[in-house]
């Protein structure tokens, strides 16, 4: 082989792994100064996003400042092209011209989202239909099983490596933290959500849990080593079913846990426990009654279920970039959708609880390792990957802050389970956080 065709090889694996991030960047050499109705596009974009304090910086180096009010931010925008394409559809253009490097930012990124979320959303409700439809995020790709394992082989089977540069070294947790005290380490939130999760539960030993999407496995070890269940945990990631076969047998819980590479619908038996940390929002709405029935006969009739899952206020489709580009399929629901999940096989609701600002801290803790990682993840990938992912965590840790998504828990069980506790007494008898991780 030739250095020019192993360099064209190396090239190729990386924007396999990449997937559709790696685009082709435009041509952005710019020879002319904006035209007076580009200008006039710029003010107009900026009143319909609700007027936020946000300067342009055009391509020729003019700037034009926000009106009435000092500028926070500076977008940059590398040529007319990218212009037209943030003008033309703003939910997909923004991510995409970032990632190419055709727009850059000057200022805090999580902050600019947060305060771009909030004006847009303050300014919706005064959009013409027209725009409304034009700007409209589009219906998610399908989640059925052949579907389903093509999207999670998007976004999870990156390689082990790349998350283990920015998640907790604890158990390898890509959801939620649990905060207990606000100066807790990442390692020691993500264990306390695990303790938390497994009070929730009430589980005991001898009890079997079926866990449906198990991640890197963590749940599952930590219900097998802390409390001594019996668990069968399904995934269709291999990446992430390899990783979690290997730990398993490492700590010596091979005995208690069942890995099995399968899609949740096919999970068979009864336990005593369902649970599910993070898997609802690919699952899909429409698939919300067979989900119920799934989790109505995997249930004893003394049997807790425990979903744990990013939602909304009110119903509303994901970014249009973020499930083209990154979560294929993806779709949170509200929390009158979640409840459909419970009423359509009459589960009892027990306890619902909302960690919103607690996935903000996460997310947080997960860019800051991810920022200081960039040169190893670019390596992997390429910048334009990287620049992708930075965008992806700082629009999330805003989404969070400005209450755009939630992260409802919720508890359930059969309608007829008298076999419940008086109060909620037992969650809290001692710190869920140990005290190092």
């Amino acid at each position: 082989m030739t250095e020019s065709t192993a360099r064209k090889t190396e090239r190729s694996e990386k924007e396999q792994k990449a997937h559709v991030l790696t685009l082709p960047l435009a041509d952005t050499r710019v020879d002319r100064e904006p035209h007076s109705y580009e200008r006039w596009l710029v003010t107009k974009l900026m009143r319909m996003a609700g007027s936020p304090p946000v300067r342009f910086r055009l391509w020729n180096g003019d700037v034009i400042e926000p009106e009435q009010q000092e500028a926070s931010f500076t977008l940059h925008l590398k040529d007319p092209k990218a212009l037209y394409s943030l003008v033309a559809n703003p939910n997909l253009a923004f991510g995409d011209l970032y990632a190419a490097s055709r727009l850059d930012i000057e200022g805090d990124l999580p902050d600019l989202m947060e305060t771009l979320y909030r004006a847009v959303h303050a300014a919706r409700e005064k959009w013409p239909r027209w725009l409304d439809a034009l700007w409209k995020n589009h219906n998610p790709r399908s989640t059925g099983i052949t579907e389903a394992k093509e999207n999670i082989h998007h976004h999870y089977d990156l390689g082990n490596e790349f998350y283990q540069l920015w998640l907790d070294r604890a158990e390898m947790q890509y959801t939620c933290a649990y905060y207990e005290e606000p100066d807790l380490t990442l390692e020691q939130a993500q264990l306390a959500k695990l303790e938390h999760v497994c009070r929730k539960l009430r589980l005991k030993p001898g009890m079997t849990v079926v866990e449906a999407g198990c991640g890197w496995g963590g749940l599952a070890r930590y219900m097998a080593r802390n409390y001594g269940v019996k668990v069968h945990s399904y995934n269709i990631s291999r990446e992430q079913l390899a990783y979690a076969r290997q730990e398993s047998e490492r700590q010596g819980l091979d005995g208690l846990i069942t890995y099995v590479e399968d899609d949740y619908r096919n999970i068979e038996g009864q336990y005593d426990a369902f649970v599910s940390i993070g898997m609802l929002e690919h699952v899909g709405k429409e698939n919300y009654p067979a989900l119920s029935e799934l989790i109505k006969r995997s249930l004893k009739p003394n049997g807790i279920a425990l979903l744990h899952s990013i939602g909304r206020n009110r119903p509303m489709l994901m970014n249009a970039w973020i499930e083209k580009r990154i979560f294929p399929g993806a779709y949170p629901p509200s929390i009158g959708e979640f409840m459909e999940i419970c009423e359509h096989s009459n589960f009892s609701v027990i306890d619902v609880e909302n960690l919103r600002l607690h996935y903000a801290q996460t997310l947080s803790h997960w860019m800051e390792r991810f920022e200081a990682s960039q040169d190893k993840v670019a390596d992997m990938y390429d910048e334009h990957f990287t620049r992708a992912w930075r965008l992806y965590l700082a629009g999330s840790i805003a989404a969070f802050r400005a209450g755009s998504l939630q992260l409802f828990q919720v508890v359930f069980t059969h309608g007829g389970n008298n076999q419940l506790p008086q109060n909620r007494g037992d969650l809290y008898t001692f710190p869920a956080a140990p005290e190092e991780a």
